[in-house]
């Protein structure tokens, strides 16, 4: 057990250490940097933390973060809204927008199907997506989910839900390496599997 000199230090330690990836130790590193900064940065930094989570929104439409009821994608007439992009979560939408080589719009899961983590097709926001492909005129719906068993799941499950749609239903091209995450491809080839992607195959969900 450590013995921290502070309770202070210690309940900023224990909320730190409750964030992805950092331990007790990093915890601790972090508190103590942010210690030897100056009071208005310290407040810049807490201001940050409670602004965001007073501030941000989920897009109405494709659950995108915002501060507003849509997204700037979703309210930009200029994109091809007849195209919409299904992906897991928002770090995939911002490593597809990077690419520059997609011009349509986004549906955001939040999560893929992974029955090992509890997560099912009721958790994923997925009750919209009919209403978005009626109302918008829909001709195409890319499955740029990671290559993973889960994602392949997660696709399979989707395109049983649109099988009765008149639309076209692709998946990006397999450049993403399988088991690859879309957040860590490079920029040319996530952009390159965007623009080949491929028609999903029909049969796999009759």
């Amino acid at each position: 057990m450590n013995a921290y000199p502070s309770r202070l230090l210690e309940e900023a330690v224990n909320e730190f250490s409750k964030l992805p990836g950092v331990g007790r130790k990093t915890a601790l590193r972090l508190v103590l940097h942010l210690l030897r900064q100056s009071p208005v940065d310290a407040e810049k930094f807490g201001h940050a933390i409670i602004a965001l989570h007073k501030g941000i929104h989920y897009c109405e439409e494709c659950n995108n973060i915002c501060e507003g009821r849509l997204c700037n994608i979703c309210q930009d007439d200029r994109r091809d809204h007849g195209l919409v992009c299904i992906v897991e979560d928002i770090r995939d939408v911002m490593a597809i927008e990077n690419t520059g080589q997609y011009r349509g719009v986004y549906h955001v899961l939040g999560g893929i199907i992974s029955p090992m983590d509890g997560i099912g097709p009721n958790q994923l926001n997925l009750e919209k997506l009919p209403g978005r492909i009626e109302n918008n005129n829909v001709r195409e719906v890319i499955m740029a989910l990671s290559t993973t068993m889960e994602g392949d799941t997660t696709v399979f499950y989707i395109s049983k839900k649109l099988r009765n749609f008149n639309i076209l239903i692709t998946t990006i091209a397999r450049g993403i390496a399988v088991g690859g995450e879309l957040e860590y491809a490079d920029e040319i080839t996530l952009g390159r599997s965007i623009v080949n992607r491929t028609p999903y195959e029909q049969s796999a969900v009759k």
